[in-house]
């Protein structure tokens, strides 16, 4: 779009790591136009993720300073002269996968989230703790308007890990599956399971939590706290996919116990202590332990798609921008996303 068409601000607030270790610090950034291949985008909601955390503790090396924010939503405002797939105007997004090199052989294979040299959202370029963001074209997710931003916005990291990973295992309805934790993915990991027609067991050491699960779509609830969740499970003759979304590296090596013959224990909580894993149990039922890496604009796009046929929602805590400190604080303990509304 012609700049001399639209008057866009000299410059923009934004919430930024400084140093390794450091909180988030308010900078004015200067603004700057789409180079090809980019558009800016007005933030109406980011929302906070636990990997956040990569850019103060330097677990990912990550250049400073640098704005986090990887659950983007918002309008587009301006593009770059040759941009041939989006419009000023135009709801949009953006997750973790900000953009690839079509060149590496997983690009060429089409796996766009395993690209060898693939663009971070908020870690390898600044995100949506800002007024504004610049993305890469290629990594832009359309978004429903009609979908709340605050609400849409997890759904592009959270939503889809879920969403994603449970689509592509190898089971069917009406397979048990159960659900590790109702926290910010595993309250999603519940909608998501039950909408997708499989018997959906919550588990967790909260018996408190038990009548929101039974809400969100589980048909039972197991309580770590009063029973071996690993061996009520083998009542019901094992289930097939266990879904760790809790970091409890202890609760989740348990559960391996829970799953039936080529079951999968599916680990997509990001868990600093390792797993203690006896091989035999692996071996004797065929079992498997996987990982998957959320997924690419196509599949957010189909995620929101379904999110809306099935009124699957996202629960949220709403926090301004200049309150960014306080929401980023909030990730591991909000009921059940932190969001930043600027």
């Amino acid at each position: 779009m012609c700049p001399a068409q639209v008057k866009f601000p000299e410059s923009y607030t934004a919430y930024a790591f400084i140093k390794p270790g450091g909180k988030l610090e308010r900078i004015t950034v200067p603004w700057r136009f789409p180079e090809d291949g980019e558009i800016v985008v007005k933030v109406l909601a980011c929302g906070v993720c636990g990997t956040d955390d990569i850019c103060s503790s330097q677990v990912m090396p990550t250049p400073l300073p640098r704005v986090p924010g990887h659950e983007v939503v918002g309008d587009v405002v301006a593009i770059a002269p040759r941009e041939r797939l989006w419009k000023v105007g135009e709801r949009v997004g953006a997750g973790w996968h900000g953009g690839h090199c079509s060149t590496c052989s997983r690009c060429r294979a089409g796996d766009f989230m395993t690209c060898e040299h693939q663009d971070i959202t908020g870690v390898l370029r600044d995100g949506g703790y800002a007024e504004y963001v610049t993305l890469r074209s290629e990594a832009v997710v359309a978004v429903p308007r009609d979908m709340d931003p605050a609400e849409a916005a997890p759904m592009l990291c959270a939503g889809i890990t879920t969403f994603n990973a449970l689509r592509n295992m190898d089971v069917s309805p009406p397979d048990y599956v159960a659900v590790q934790g109702i926290g910010g993915l595993g309250h999603l990991a519940l909608q998501f399971s039950s909408a997708m027609g499989f018997r959906t067991i919550a588990l967790s050491f909260d018996g408190s939590k038990e009548a929101l699960a039974l809400q969100l779509g589980a048909d039972a609830f197991v309580d770590g706290s009063r029973v071996n969740q690993a061996q009520e499970l083998q009542k019901l003759g094992g289930v097939k996919v266990v879904v760790s979304t809790a970091p409890n590296a202890a609760a989740t090596e348990c559960l391996l116990d829970a799953l039936t013959v080529d079951g999968t224990l599916l680990v997509l909580a990001v868990e600093p202590e390792p797993m203690r894993i006896s091989p035999l149990s692996l071996l004797v039922k065929r079992l498997s332990i996987r990982g998957w890496p959320c997924g690419s604009p196509k599949d957010a796009e189909e995620c929101l798609t379904f999110a809306q046929a099935k009124k699957i929602k996202c629960l949220v805590e709403r926090f301004p921008l200049h309150k960014a400190q306080e929401a980023f604080e909030r990730r591991e303990t909000a009921r059940f996303r932190a969001v930043i509304v600027p």
